[in-house]
């Protein structure tokens, strides 16, 4: 019996993570407001900021010098 609840428990959890998204229902997923960061520019600013300011870079994927020029 405990092995039933187990593999039905499992496989709810699995199934209910599978979806086929439509080309009609993209639209919903595209919309601005699903943007993480809306201001790209702005984030990247701020990021050379604090690696200017701490005299460190990376693990952000941006190259530069270490004078804080760019």
């Amino acid at each position: 019996m405990k092995k039933l609840i187990v593999i039905l428990i499992f496989s709810s959890i699995m199934l209910t993570g599978c979806v086929t998204v439509q080309p009609w229902e993209r639209e919903k997923l595209s919309d601005p407001i699903m943007i993480i960061n809306e201001n790209p520019l702005e984030k990247g600013m701020f990021e050379h900021h604090i690696d200017y300011r701490e005299g460190s870079t990376g693990a952000t994927g941006a190259q530069s010098g270490g004078c804080g020029c760019g």
